[in-house]
């Protein structure tokens, strides 16, 4: 079904690129003429449109979307978990709906609104196939939550159906709804409504190292090494890391998130791993960790 069902996303490629093709052809009479005659906001927007369409390819079809940005696999969800990807289908197939649409109303070609009528059609038969699919595993009962293969029992279950409303006491009543009392939806649990509230101390971070350049005040308003700075008095203690310490590490212009988890070992080559710059702030929850 699966296969199938790509074929088929495959010849709507073939569709839609002819259907840019020929809309492409006589484009600028069109802005003037047609749909930017009555839209002033459609003209600004057709009249700056992407040089490359007749610099490129000579008002054909380009692989990018409407801003020019290329296609690649970037938009392409495949998690490996069946039921997360049947819903990820039908949410794209749900928003793609929303687009053909917008894009039948836009336009008045004949030929242009059947084509896209067969789109709407299908895509209206591929939200209900994916939730076939769904319904085909067991439901929403057997299948929530995803991945329903990791045991409950190993999550804080007192936060498993509870709206967390950020709020303070005198402040707004928390929205409610079918989502904050009652059964939930997977049958396991009751819906309730929680406030918010800090689960943890305030953290206390060291300063930055040398070598990231930070700004002086940046470097001398915090504890250089945390492992010589008195231990803090009164209720404000030091944050220890309950699960996981985070460690975003700056390299190459990209941030690099390391998990350290209890019991990880202190080796240099561990720390190494995550860089000059976080070599120092690592060191530290490793230690913590232990």
């Amino acid at each position: 079904m699966i296969l199938q069902t790509g074929t088929e996303e495959l010849a709507h490629i073939e569709m839609l690129t002819t259907a840019v093709a020929l809309n492409l052809r006589g484009a600028a009479d069109a802005v003037q003429e047609g749909v930017g005659a009555r839209n002033p906001v459609t003209a600004a927007i057709l009249g700056g449109m992407d040089p490359r369409h007749a610099l490129s390819s000579g008002l054909y079809a380009l692989p990018t979307n409407a801003n020019g940005v290329p296609f690649d696999t970037s938009h392409v969800y495949a998690s490996g978990n069946i039921a997360a990807d049947m819903y990820t289908n039908v949410a794209a197939e749900a928003t793609g709906r929303v687009l053909a649409t917008r894009l039948h109303a836009l336009t008045d070609d004949p030929g242009m609104k059947d084509m896209l009528s067969f789109l709407i059609a299908h895509d209206t038969m591929h939200q209900q196939q994916w939730l076939a699919v769904i319904e085909d595993l067991g439901g929403a009962t057997a299948n929530l939550p995803i991945p329903n293969s990791f045991p409950q029992q190993e999550e804080k279950q007192e936060f498993s159906y509870a709206f967390l409303a950020p709020v303070t006491e005198d402040g707004p009543v928390p929205a409610e709804g079918r989502w904050s009392s009652g059964p939930s939806i997977d049958g396991k649990g009751e819906f309730s409504i929680q406030v918010a509230r800090p689960l943890g101390d305030e953290p206390v971070l060291p300063a930055p190292i040398p070598e990231g350049f930070a700004q002086t005040s940046q470097m001398t308003g915090a504890p250089a090494d945390l492992d010589r700075r008195a231990p803090p008095r009164g209720p404000r203690r030091r944050a220890r890391p309950t699960a996981a310490g985070v460690v975003s590490v700056m390299s190459s212009g990209k941030v690099a998130v390391k998990a350290v988890k209890r019991g990880a070992s202190s080796k240099p080559s561990t720390v190494q791993k995550l860089g000059v710059l976080g070599a120092g702030l690592a060191s530290e929850l490793v230690r913590q960790s232990q």
